[in-house]
């Protein structure tokens, strides 16, 4: 008899079901941990000179913890980004990055000195590293497609207002069911109330806030 291989693939999932290894789930395992990951994006002024933007964030918050930039990112330039985020040692279980030589065995040996493991992706696997790679997503959309940038110094000021007044502060996100990444910054409004609409970014975005 002979039998089309469509119609076995369909057969058989009733059959043979795959014996999943026992282990804790991804959602455990953030809960357990403090998992930051970290990449470069690289944008261009008005003069169409490069300049690199360094990204840390968590991954279980989706909070930004660090936003450096740079003209010319060096191992030591990038080791030192981690240096400031991790005082006496204080940072995550686990670093995700990817194989960029801007990273270099500087950014693992300060990482490994303060007691953090370091996950290096696979060669052209953005998908390991997902959160990174749709944060960075983000700030072109929301931010960089719409502002002409002047040079370091202004997108510098353009992406810590973004990232650290307007993303972490007030931007829901699903990954967390809508929550925002500061439990701080939660806000309550009940209807009568008089709210008022404050510009960031030169009105690219807005908070709201009770009217005094």
């Amino acid at each position: 008899i002979s039998v089309a291989k469509r119609t076995i693939q369909r057969y058989i999932r009733g059959v043979l079901r795959p014996t999943l290894p026992h282990g804790q789930s991804w959602k455990t395992f953030l809960a357990n941990h403090t998992v930051w990951a970290c990449d470069f994006l690289q944008v261009y002024d008005i003069w169409f000179r490069p300049l690199f933007a360094f990204f840390v964030i968590d991954i279980k918050s989706r909070e930004v913890i660090r936003v450096g930039v740079t003209r010319a990112p060096t191992e030591q330039w990038t080791a030192q980004q981690l240096r400031n985020i991790t005082p006496l040692g204080e940072g995550p279980d686990v670093i995700i990055r990817d194989n960029d030589n801007k990273f270099g065995t500087e950014f693992d040996r300060v990482a490994n000195g303060g007691g953090m493991k370091i996950v290096r992706t696979a060669v052209k696997s953005p998908l390991m590293n997902a959160r990174c790679e749709r944060y960075l997503g983000s700030v072109r959309r929301e931010c960089l497609d719409h502002i002409i940038i002047l040079g370091r110094r202004h997108l510098a000021n353009v992406l810590n207002e973004y990232c650290f007044r307007y993303f972490n502060k007030l931007r829901p996100h699903q990954g967390i069911r809508q929550r925002i990444p500061s439990p701080l910054a939660s806000k309550k409004f009940t209807a009568g109330d008089t709210i008022r609409s404050i510009p960031i970014l030169a009105g690219l975005h807005h908070d709201y806030q009770l009217a005094a």
